[in-house]
């Protein structure tokens, strides 16, 4: 059983791990991360601590280094049962030594080993990584650093166990953090929020182009550290080229200059106004134990505004997992009225009382139905993302991504950022994190907008460069593009040495992608300068090394045994070349200066992290008033009981009534009308006699009550546009194919009812 503290002595002293100080530095849309562990040894013996902990799922760890006293010792990449050995080799020999590795399963998930580390000694431990900021849907850049790690939940028969974690409420994680953010770009920084408290942003320049921000003291690991970093004039197509390493040979991925390219295409209007919305739109909904409470209530309410703005004329389906998982219809079925009400009737029904997160059967139930022809299928991934087998469940995306785009959505504190954005990446979709009082809705809603587009085809890169210069792309080939979102693109540039002055000096290149947007060629196009960025150091080289090890680990998992060895091996050598992780090797760094053997065997303790707090209750519904009397009438820790007692679910304070928006929504038809009815009257704030006194003379009551709904909509709600603005389409083209001749008359008489002053051409009529 595991200790309740997690890593306490038999005298409950102090766990070794003592604070953690973190400090960012954000160069546009490039985040280096630098991180310092402070180890202390209270105990009368030497101990081996081991501390699991997350990473940004696609962060490339490129530094790691340990300080015993005045002494620093820097790890080295080695291949993993090497780094192994030599670790073990070492303890047995009386050396201190340090072991850092990436989990199989979960490349978001790292388990540091500080091994030999006598009474009373002190260690420093010097983590570095960099990691590309997703773009949000208000255009904000997200930096995340994940300070809660859920237990990930194993599936009977999957490849792997899982990572073992010693997990304690995140007000008793027995160590602190500091964190501080330096921001710099070439447009000036507008602001930077978080669901975390922040010391004020402060600027550092008269433009504003560079900022600093702190978190405020006290964080209590309840919640991940979550920044939103705003430029203005955000999001321009931008190239860095970075010089290689002197040190490296020339023609290598180090030795040769890299270049990182971001674009964002911008389709043509005309084009995307031509194109009628359709698909088959399949919503898969994590109802596991864990997301119980305001969780689930959100996803509920997301589902109900997404079903609400679908398109007349497409197909869905809603499916449903724990441990086991159900869908609504045998097959997806065509929207309609009936359809719908159905299915929101299902909705209200739900409850996060399915068990386990096994993710991979539903999965398999979905791609296993034939898809309809003429109706692009969508996939929708709702979970708090607490899995075990992330690359299978990832794979098996992959394998079936020419049939279908994913858009996945990380629910709450502590979701897996591979799974959810590995989800998004391999089906050609886009990924969405909701976390602290994010609200669900928008971000959901700007996903269905991406998936509404045309899925672009055909799509190719051309490069035009200096001759003498070859261009070897590293990045995996583009296969999904959506409107205004970035695609990343990573090349090497190898140029033979007599002309690298000559060529870098003063030469362009110039980057076209090329793609067919609902049959209508199109293209977008990026010039840039050869010539190397100042002051990046290794930044772009080691991105550019992740993502090209990335590509070769899902290759992997599709080969034969002989041909895994073969792109096992180029793994590492493109990893220890790097000095980036990967799933094949480790750092290790041993401290060959201590030379004294071990008096008696190590003890071996699990620093533990944070875990989301909830109250408890078991299958009687008796209350468990803390962690205490979880422990007490189980014999299990808190954080073992969400793990391994079936009988626990997890209470969450309960729900405010529901607002009048979402009221007003769940009334709406599928045809996008509304009906006059008391509760819309309600949802307006009116009598039902208010509203049928002031409907014009010879209007249809549905045609007044969807005005109504409209400008009550436009009148406000405009702080929440993003989450209605396609039911409201669906509405404005309902009332045009009426033809009804009230319409000036209707806004007029809805604006006196209601107390706005909303304009007709506002409705989109």
């Amino acid at each position: 059983m595991m200790d309740y503290c997690g890593l306490i002595t038999s005298q409950k002293e102090a766990v070794p791990l003592k604070s953690i100080e973190v400090e960012v530095e954000v160069r546009d849309h490039v985040a280096t991360v630098v991180s310092t562990l402070n180890y202390e040894n209270k105990e009368d013996k030497p101990i081996e601590a081991v501390f699991v902990f997350p990473l940004p799922g696609d962060a490339a760890v490129c530094h790691f280094s340990a300080k015993i006293g005045q002494k620093e010792i820097v790890a080295e990449v080695k291949e993993k049962q090497k780094a192994r050995e030599e670790y073990d080799d070492a303890l047995s020999s009386g050396q201190q030594a340090f072991l850092l590795e990436e989990s199989e399963q979960s490349p978001d998930i790292f388990s540091l080993s500080v091994g030999s580390l006598p009474p009373g000694e002190s260690a420093s431990i010097r983590l570095e990584y960099v990691t590309e900021l997703a773009v949000q849907a208000d255009e904000g850049l997200r930096f995340c650093l994940p300070a809660v790690l859920n237990p990930r939940y194993q599936p009977q028969g999957s490849e792997a166990a899982s990572v073992q974690v010693t997990s304690v409420p995140a007000s008793l994680v027995p160590y602190n953090l500091s964190f501080s953010v330096r921001v710099s770009s070439p447009r000036p920084v507008s602001k930077v929020e978080s669901s975390c408290s922040l010391d004020p942003l402060q600027y550092l320049n008269t433009e504003q182009t560079q900022a600093t921000v702190k978190l405020a003291a006290g964080h209590k690991f309840d919640r991940d550290v979550e920044l939103l970093i705003y430029y203005k004039d955000a999001h321009q197509p931008t190239a860095v080229v970075e010089a290689g390493q002197a040190s490296a040979k020339p023609g290598t991925l180090m030795g040769d200059p890299v270049v990182m390219l971001s674009l964002y295409p911008e389709f043509p209007q005309a084009v995307m106004s031509s194109v009628a919305p359709c698909g088959e739109f399949v919503l898969l909904l994590d109802r596991s134990g864990s997301m119980s409470g305001a969780c689930m209530e959100s996803a509920k309410d997301t589902l109900l505004l997404l079903l609400k703005s679908l398109p007349m004329g497409c197909y869905f389906n809603i499916y449903s997992f724990g441990s086991s998982h159900e869908h609504i219809f045998p097959k997806s079925v065509e929207y309609s009225q009936e359809t719908m009400e159905e299915a929101l009737k299902k909705v209200g029904e739900m409850t996060a009382n399915l068990g386990g997160t096994e993710i991979l059967r539903p999965l398999k139930d979905i791609y296993s139905q034939p898809c309809i022809p003429n109706q692009p299928r969508q996939l929708f991934v709702f979970t708090d993302g607490e899995v075990g087998n992330t690359k299978e469940v990832i794979n098996l995306v992959k394998r079936n991504s020419g049939s279908h785009r994913c858009f996945s959505f990380g629910i709450g504190e502590g979701a897996s950022s591979a799974l959810i954005n590995g989800l998004a990446k391999e089906g050609g979709g886009h990924a969405q994190f909701i976390t602290g009082t994010d609200r669900m809705q928008p971000k959901v809603m700007q996903s269905l907008r991406f998936a509404l587009q045309p899925a672009v085809a055909d799509i190719s890169v051309k490069w035009d460069v200096p001759k003498g210069v070859a261009v070897t792309v590293l990045s995996p080939p583009i296969t999904a593009l959506f409107q205004g979102q970035r695609s990343l693109i990573y090349a090497q540039l190898t140029v033979k040495s007599h002309l690298i002055s000559r060529i870098f000096r003063a030469a362009e290149g110039c980057v076209t992608v090329k793609y067919s947007l609902a049959g209508h060629p199109s293209k977008s196009q990026l010039n840039f300068s050869l010539k190397p960025a100042e002051d990046t150091g290794l930044t772009v080289h080691r991105l550019a090394a992740r993502t090209l090890i990335r590509s070769l680990e899902m290759e992997e998992t599709r080969r034969t045994r002989q041909q895994n060895e073969g792109v096992k091996k180029k793994v590492v050598e493109h990893s220890v070349q790097s000095g980036v992780s990967s799933v094949f090797t480790a750092f290790i760094a041993v401290n060959k200066g201590t030379g004294k053997a071990i008096q008696g065997p190590l003890v071996r303790r699990n620093v533990p992290t944070g875990l989301r707090e909830c109250a408890l209750f078991d299958d009687n519904m008796s209350y468990y008033n803390s962690a205490d009397d979880c422990e007490d009438i189980h014999g299990f820790s808190y954080g073992e009981c969400e793990e391994a007692y079936d009988g626990i679910t997890v209470i969450r304070p309960a729900q405010p009534p529901r607002d009048p928006f979402l009221q007003l929504v769940s009334l709406q038809k599928a045809s996008g009308c509304w009906e006059r009815d008391p509760a819309l009257a309600a949802a307006l704030g009116k009598t039902s006699e208010e509203v049928e006194n002031t409907k014009p003379s010879g209007v249809n009551q549905e045609v007044w009550a969807t005005f109504l709904a409209l400008i009550w909509l436009h009148g406000s709600k405009m702080e929440a546009q993003d989450e209605w603005e396609l039911l409201a389409m669906k509405a404005a083209s309902w009332l045009r194919a009426q033809n009804a001749p009230y319409a000036t008359e209707c806004v007029e008489a809805g604006n006196a009812l209601l107390g706005f002053n909303v304009q007709k051409d506002a409705l989109g009529l």
